[in-house]
C-alpha cells in the first residue's frame, strides 16, 4: 500500500518562497567514494509540449501512427517504481504536462507524490511550463514560462520542489542571455546536451566540458555567471544501455544458469564507456542521462536494469562506483571537488552537430507563428496589467475572466519546437489556436477593465492587412489605444476605413481635433487579402497614449470625398525619388526602383544604402554532403542569392510626397514580394513594410528569401547581434572565440538568431536594422547585412520532423507573410540610445481596440495606472496579480555603456508608484518568483588562475565566485528600488 500524506500541510508551504527543506536539497545526495570513478546515474524523460503531435495527443497517447509517445503512462509508472524502492530517483521538466497530470490524481496519490518530493526521491529540474527554445524566444516570455512552472511548484509542494539546476538538453544551441536569466533565477547550474561538434571536440581534449558561463557584460559577477556542463551523450544513455520499451539493447540477464548469462559482459562494458567518458571531464564525478525522448512509459524496464546494474557494476570492484542520483547531486559534487573553473563570456551559436549541418534555418522557419507569438506576448502583458490595475482599485480579483489560459498558452509556445518553427504543420496550428483562445479570454479581461463590460470592445486581429468590419462599415466609432509601458508614448495608428469618406478624428480627454490623412491600401495589401474585405483606404493619425494607460479618440465620418485619389496620387515618377521628414531623407533611384542613399538630416550623416530582396537556393544535397534545408537546417546550393525580380529591379510608385503625416514609396519585386518605405512626421526611423508570399514553388528546390542591406561601410567581418531582445553579441565571419572553425558552409555557418535588433558599424557610424519578430541574420560581405523573412522548402531536413516546411497558409498555394524593419542609421554613441528605446515601443506597441460611441461610452479620454511615468532606461516588465500580492518586475534596460546618461543607477519608489494603490509590505523574490532573495544561497565556485588575472583587467577580482549580492538590500521606507544596468529586480507588494 502506498504511505499516504497528510494533504493539507501542502498549504503551509504557500506562505513561504524559499528553496531547499530540511530532507530534501544537496544534504540529500550521494558524493560517492572519493577514491573511486563516480558515476552519477540519472533516470530522465525528454517529453516535448508538442512536436511531432499536439500537447494533448502526447499527452493521452493519441496519434501514435506518428510516434509512440503517452506522458500520463510515463509519469504513472515512474511513480510507482519510485515508491517501490526508496533508493530510486528521478527528475521531470515539463511542468505543463506534470499540472496537468497532478490535477486528475487523488488526494491519496497527491499524498504520495508530495512525499517523493520532500524526500528528494522526485526531483523537477528546471521547472518551467516547458523546456524553452533559446533563438527565436523573448526574454520576457522566457521569464513568464519559467514563473508559471516554478510557481506552480511551489505553491504545490513547497521549497523542496525549488529547481537548483537548469536543463536544456534539448534545444538547438544556447544564448549567453538564458544563462544570465538562469543565474537570476537562483539557479547553481545549468545542463545542456547540443553544441557544435568541432566545438564538443576540443573541450573534451582540453577538459572543458564544464564551466563557469559570464551571462552578462554590464551585470557584476557573478550575477550573472552560471556553472555549465555539456552532457557527453547528448541526453541520451551510453551505447548499449539503453532499457526502454523503444530500444533494442539487451537487459542484464543475471541468472547464471541461462546460457544467454551476460552480467560480466554488462559490467566490462559499462565500466569501460565510464572511464571513456571520465577522461573528458575534471573530476573523479561524471553524469549518465539515463533516459530519452518519451521513456518510461513501463518504467520498471528501466528502474529493474539499473537496480540491477547498479549491483553488479558496485559489486565487481573495478574502482568505479554507480549510483542513482540527480543533476543537482551531480552539480554539489562538482562543487565540493574544490577544482578551478574556467570561464566563457560567448554563447553556443550558431549550433552544427557535423559539417554542412548548421541549424540556422529555424532562427526563421514559420514567421507568421513566431510573429503571432510575439503579439500575444503583448496581449498577456496588458492582461496582466488591467488585471492589477482591477485589483487595485477593489482590492480583490472580481473580473469574470483571467489571463491564465493565454499564459498557459504561452508558456506552451515558447517550447523548442513551438516558436521555433520545428513542429510539424498541424502541431504547429495547435499552438496558434491555443494562442488565439487565450487571447480571446484576455480580450474579455481588457474590455471590462476598461469599459466597464466584458463584450463592450471590439478588436480587429487583422489590421495587418487592413481588415476591420467594424471600422469600414460604422458611421461613428471609438478608437481605444493601450500603452503598456511606462513611459509616455506616440504611436502612428492606421485603421481600415471606407475610402469614399472623409473623416474626423477627436481626442476624447481634451476635445481638440487630431490631424489625420486617409492613405490608400497597396497593391500588397490587396493581394493578401483575395477580396476578403473592401476597405480601400486607412485612417492615419498620430495617438499619443500616457504612461501604462489609455487613450480614446473619436472618429466621425464625415462625408463622402470626391478628391481622394486627388489628395494621395500613387503614381509612377521618371528619376530619382526622395521622400524625407524631419530627420531622414530616403533616395530611390529612378533606373532600378531600389533604395539608393539613406541621409540623417539631423546628424548629418549620409550613406548610400542599397536595399533589396532576393532568395537562397535550398539545396536537397550534393556530393560532399545529404544535408538538405529543413525546418532546422539552413543550406543554400549557392553562397550567391538570386533576384527576386527578373532584372533585379523593382517597380516604384510614390504615394503624395507632400503629405503631412507619411511620406510613402511602394515597391513591387515580382507578384509575391512587395514592400512600403515609409517615414512617418516626427519619426526618427525609416519603415521597411516588407510583403512576401505565396513563395512559388517552380522547381524542386524550395526558396529561402532575405532582405539584404548593402552599405559601403568598412565593417571588418564584424556584425552584432542581440540576445533574446536584452544584451547584444559580437560576430565575426569566418569565426568562433574559443576554437578555430573549419567553416564547411559560408553562408548558413554565418548565420545568427536576430531576435530585435542587427547593427554593423565603423568607426564613426551604425546602421541598425529592428525586426518586429525572431529571425535569422548575417553579415556576409563588408558593410553588408541581411535578414532572412520567410522560408518555403520542398526537402526535408532529416532532423525529425518529417515533413517539409512548407506552407500552403489559408488559400491552399502558399503562405502570405508581412513584417516591418526600422532603420536607424546615426553615430555609434546615439544609435545605443535609440534602439534601446525603439526595441521597447515595438515589442510593447499599443494595444488597439474599437467601441461604439453611446451616452454609455467611458467619456474620461484617457487614464494611467501610474502616479508618474518611469524614467526612459526602466522599463516595466512584469505587473500582474498572484495568491500572495501584486508581482512586479522593474528592469534598467541600458547596458553599462550604452549611453552617458541613460547607463547610469536609477531609483524608483514602489511607494507612490501605482495609483489607488500603496504597499505595505514589499519582499524581493529571484527573477523567476518562487523564492525570497535571501532565502537562497548560490554555489559558491572557484576561478582558474588565468581567468582570475583576465577578471582584474574587468575588477573582477574575487578569487571566489562570493554570491551576495552586490546590488541594494535594503527598499527603505520609500520601497526605494535602485536599478543597476541590465538588472532585473522582482517583487511581491502587499
Amino acid at each position: 500500500m502506498f504511505k499516504a500524506f497528510v494533504l493539507p500541510l501542502l498549504l503551509l508551504f504557500s506562505a513561504r518562497l524559499a528553496c531547499a527543506g530540511a530532507n530534501c536539497g544537496y544534504q540529500t545526495c550521494n558524493l560517492g567514494d572519493e577514491n573511486s570513478l563516480n558515476v552519477h546515474l540519472v533516470p530522465h524523460t525528454h517529453d516535448d509540449v508538442g512536436w511531432l503531435k499536439t500537447v494533448d495527443q502526447y499527452y493521452y497517447g493519441a496519434y501514435q501512427k506518428v510516434q509512440h509517445a503517452a506522458v500520463q503512462y510515463i509519469i504513472d509508472t515512474t511513480i510507482r517504481q519510485l515508491l517501490e524502492n526508496p533508493t530510486r530517483r528521478f527528475i521531470y521538466v515539463e511542468i505543463a504536462f506534470f499540472k496537468r497530470w497532478y490535477d486528475e490524481q487523488s488526494a491519496e496519490m497527491k499524498g504520495n507524490v508530495a512525499d517523493l518530493v520532500s524526500t528528494g526521491r522526485l526531483e523537477f529540474i528546471l521547472g518551467g511550463w516547458c523546456m524553452n527554445d533559446e533563438a527565436a524566444t523573448h526574454y520576457n516570455a522566457i521569464i513568464d514560462q519559467m514563473t508559471l512552472g516554478m510557481t506552480f511548484l511551489n505553491h504545490t509542494f513547497g521549497p523542496c520542489a525549488c529547481p537548483r539546476v537548469a536543463w536544456q538538453i534539448d534545444p538547438f544551441g544556447h544564448s549567453r542571455e538564458q544563462a544570465s536569466l538562469f543565474a537570476q533565477m537562483g539557479f547553481d547550474g545549468l545542463f545542456f546536451g547540443r553544441l557544435d561538434f568541432e566545438d564538443k571536440q576540443l573541450r573534451e581534449k582540453e577538459l572543458k566540458m564544464e564551466e563557469i558561463w559570464r551571462g552578462s557584460e554590464s551585470l557584476d559577477s557573478p550575477n550573472a555567471d552560471l556553472f555549465t556542463g555539456v552532457n557527453e551523450n547528448g541526453y541520451g544513455p551510453p551505447s548499449g544501455f539503453c532499457f526502454d520499451t523503444y530500444c533494442s539493447d539487451e537487459p542484464i540477464m543475471d541468472d547464471n544458469s541461462l546460457e544467454e548469462f551476460n552480467v560480466k559482459d554488462k559490467v566490462n562494458f559499462f565500466v569501460d564507456a565510464a572511464r571513456r567518458q571520465a577522461k573528458h571531464f575534471k573530476t573523479n564525478h561524471i553524469m549518465m542521462t539515463m533516459g530519452s525522448d518519451f521513456q518510461y512509459e513501463n518504467a520498471i524496464m528501466w528502474f529493474k536494469n539499473l537496480d540491477k546494474l547498479i549491483k553488479y557494476v558496485n559489486a565487481a570492484k573495478k574502482n568505479v562506483t554507480v549510483f542513482y542520483s540527480t543533476p543537482s547531486c551531480y552539480l554539489y559534487a562538482l562543487n565540493q571537488a574544490d577544482k578551478e573553473w574556467t570561464v566563457k563570456t560567448d554563447d553556443f551559436f550558431p549550433y552544427a552537430e557535423r559539417p554542412h549541418s548548421f541549424w540556422t534555418g529555424y532562427f526563421t522557419s514559420r514567421p507568421g507563428l513566431k510573429a503571432y507569438t510575439r503579439e500575444s506576448n503583448k496581449f498577456l502583458q496588458v492582461c496582466n496589467q488591467v488585471e492589477a490595475s482591477s485589483y487595485f482599485k477593489n482590492h480583490q480579483n472580481t473580473l469574470s475572466r483571467t489571463s491564465a489560459v493565454l499564459k498557459a498558452a504561452m508558456g506552451v509556445a515558447q517550447h523548442h519546437d513551438a516558436v521555433s518553427g520545428t513542429s510539424k504543420q498541424h502541431v504547429a496550428n495547435d499552438y496558434a489556436k491555443r494562442l488565439y483562445i487565450g487571447r480571446e479570454s484576455c480580450k474579455s479581461v481588457i474590455s471590462e477593465v476598461i469599459s466597464g463590460s466584458a463584450s463592450q470592445l471590439t478588436f480587429c486581429d487583422y489590421l495587418n492587412v487592413t481588415l476591420c468590419n467594424y471600422t469600414q462599415n460604422m458611421q461613428q466609432f471609438t478608437v481605444i489605444a493601450y500603452n503598456p509601458i511606462g513611459r509616455e508614448i506616440s504611436r502612428y495608428l492606421r485603421i481600415p476605413v471606407d475610402g469614399s469618406a472623409s473623416f474626423d478624428v477627436v481626442d476624447m480627454a481634451t476635445g481638440n481635433s487630431v490631424a489625420s490623412e486617409l492613405v490608400p491600401v497597396t497593391e500588397a495589401t490587396t493581394s493578401v487579402r483575395r477580396n476578403r474585405g473592401n476597405a480601400a483606404s486607412e485612417l492615419l493619425f498620430l495617438a499619443t497614449v500616457p504612461a501604462l494607460g489609455y487613450q480614446q479618440y473619436k472618429v466621425t465620418k464625415r462625408s463622402v470625398s470626391t478628391n481622394f485619389l486627388k489628395k494621395n496620387p500613387i503614381s509612377k515618377t521618371k528619376g530619382d525619388i526622395t521622400i524625407s521628414n524631419e530627420f531622414y531623407k530616403v533616395v530611390f533611384d529612378g533606373n532600378s526602383g531600389l533604395m539608393k542613399t539613406v541621409v540623417n538630416s539631423a546628424s548629418q550623416i549620409e550613406t548610400m544604402i542599397s536595399q533589396q530582396l532576393l532568395w537562397y537556393n535550398a539545396s536537397l544535397g550534393n556530393s560532399a554532403s545529404n544535408q538538405q534545408s529543413g525546418a532546422y537546417v539552413f543550406r543554400p546550393n549557392s553562397s550567391t542569392p538570386f533576384h527576386v525580380s527578373a532584372d533585379g529591379k523593382a517597380e516604384v510608385k510614390l504615394v503624395q510626397s507632400d503629405n503631412p503625416l507619411v511620406q510613402e514609396v511602394y515597391q513591387k519585386f515580382s507578384d509575391w514580394a512587395y514592400q512600403v518605405v515609409r517615414l512617418y512626421k516626427g519619426k526618427k526611423f525609416v519603415e521597411v513594410e516588407w510583403t512576401v508570399g505565396p513563395i512559388p514553388v517552380d522547381d524542386k528546390w524550395g526558396k529561402e528569401i532575405i532582405s539584404r542591406y548593402d552599405t559601403p561601410m568598412v565593417t571588418n567581418g564584424y556584425v552584432y547581434t542581440d540576445a533574446n531582445g536584452r544584451e547584444v553579441l559580437e560576430r565575426k565571419y569566418n569565426y568562433r572565440p574559443t576554437w578555430n572553425l573549419n567553416q564547411s558552409e559560408p553562408v548558413a555557418g554565418n548565420y545568427y538568431p536576430v531576435n530585435s535588433r542587427i547593427y554593423i558599424k565603423d568607426s564613426k557610424h551604425q546602421l541598425t536594422v529592428l525586426t518586429d519578430r525572431s529571425q535569422g541574420g548575417a553579415s556576409l560581405k563588408n558593410g553588408s547585412l541581411e535578414l532572412m523573412v520567410h522560408r518555403r522548402l520542398l526537402g526535408e531536413d532529416g532532423k525529425g520532423v518529417g515533413e517539409p516546411l512548407n506552407e500552403t497558409g489559408q488559400f491552399g498555394d502558399g503562405l502570405i507573410v508581412r513584417g516591418k524593419h526600422w532603420l536607424l542609421l546615426d553615430t555609434i554613441t546615439s544609435s545605443q540610445r535609440q534602439h534601446r528605446l525603439l526595441a521597447e515601443e515595438i515589442f510593447m506597441s499599443p494595444l488597439v481596440a474599437f467601441q461604439n460611441v453611446t451616452s454609455d461610452t467611458n467619456t474620461m479620454g484617457s487614464g494611467s495606472w501610474l502616479v508618474a511615468p518611469l524614467p526612459d532606461n526602466v522599463h516595466l516588465l512584469t505587473l500582474a496579480t498572484t495568491p500572495d500580492g501584486v508581482l512586479i518586475r522593474l528592469e534598467h534596460q541600458f547596458t553599462k555603456s550604452d549611453d552617458a546618461e541613460l547607463s547610469k543607477p536609477v531609483t524608483v519608489s514602489l511607494k507612490n508608484l501605482f495609483k489607488n494603490f500603496q504597499p505595505t509590505s514589499v519582499e524581493e523574490l529571484w527573477l523567476g518568483a518562487n523564492a525570497k532573495k535571501d532565502d537562497v544561497t548560490r554555489l559558491q565556485w572557484k576561478l582558474s588562475e588565468r581567468t582570475k588575472r583576465e577578471n582584474r583587467v574587468y575588477n573582477f577580482e574575487r578569487p571566489y565566485y562570493d554570491v551576495t549580492n552586490d546590488f541594494q538590500t535594503s527598499l527603505g521606507d520609500n520601497f526605494d528600488v535602485t536599478l543597476q544596468p541590465m538588472q532585473i529586480r522582482t517583487f511581491l507588494m502587499k
